[in-house]
């Protein structure tokens, strides 16, 4: 959810101390418009930076809507100073966004090729401030969010295995976690794996591992402990993407979703 702090703290960056520009009078109307085609993301985040100014503005898509160039996402009524000072940050928002559905789209349409109900995960790596946003990017995309944060799930990753061990890593942090709360353990080889899932993990994360050794870790973990989810991670691409649904995994997580999709590339115009 938005706050109007954060709007706050994204205008104050953008506007600085000193806009010379920023006596424009009178009352204008405004367009966001795609300049190509992608999935819309952002767009309420986008109008609520319009909204927070006093202007109004009306939402003509929804997030996760398929949009072509030329389409119109959001339409402004109002002060022409306050349109203008809202103008970049929501293009930014929109363009960033709609940038990062786009890309998630296009993972899950290619993973779903190979593997139908194979889900495609965002990660943690995201901008600082803008994890809200850049989650609900990826879920608009088709894209599974995964933990939001630290407490959603408890994920034991390599610098928790080589200071504890495995088995003692899981067995410490089950006994601390509420029953509600799941525990991944990241492996980095299938006799790891099937450590980690012996262990009592409910999730395996196969990390780093070719599409081949992963398939051979799926494989093994289905024999054995049926009941264990499986999420591979590590440098996935759009490239690999179908490699990697193609293993029987459950989870594919990509952090290239939010750290490296490109922007969408939207224009602002008034007067129109």
């Amino acid at each position: 959810m938005l706050t109007a702090s954060q709007i706050d703290r994204w205008l104050r960056e953008d506007i600085g101390h000193h806009d010379v520009t920023n006596s424009v009078g009178g009352d204008t109307h405004g367009r966001l418009v795609a300049k190509e085609a992608g999935v819309a993301a952002g767009i309420d985040a986008a109008a609520a930076v319009f909204d927070h100014l006093g202007v109004e503005a009306d939402r003509t898509v929804t997030d996760g809507d398929r949009i072509d160039a030329g389409d119109v996402v959001v339409q402004t009524s109002g002060s022409a100073q306050a349109t203008l000072r809202a103008e970049r940050v929501a293009v930014n928002l929109a363009g960033h966004a709609s940038g990062v559905a786009t890309r998630t789209r296009e993972a899950v349409d290619r993973a779903e090729t190979v593997a139908n109900g194979v889900r495609v995960a965002g990660t943690r790596k995201t901008t600082p401030g803008l994890r809200g946003v850049e989650k609900r990017a990826v879920v608009a995309g088709g894209g599974d969010s995964h933990r939001l944060d630290l407490s959603h799930m408890v994920m034991i990753k390599e610098n928790h295995i080589a200071e504890m061990g495995l088995e003692t890593a899981v067995k410490r942090f089950r006994e601390r976690v509420s029953f509600a709360t799941q525990i991944e353990v990241e492996a980095e080889s299938a006799e790891q794996a099937r450590r980690a899932a012996t262990a009592g993990a409910d999730i395996v994360l196969l990390d780093n591992m070719p599409p081949a050794e992963t398939a051979e870790a799926v494989d093994t973990l289905a024999d054995d402990t049926p009941d264990v989810l499986t999420e591979a991670s590590g440098g996935i691409t759009l490239d690999d993407v179908t490699d990697y649904a193609a293993t029987g995994i459950d989870i594919i997580s990509m952090g290239s979703l939010t750290h490296s999709a490109p922007s969408l590339d939207f224009s602002f115009r008034t007067g129109e």
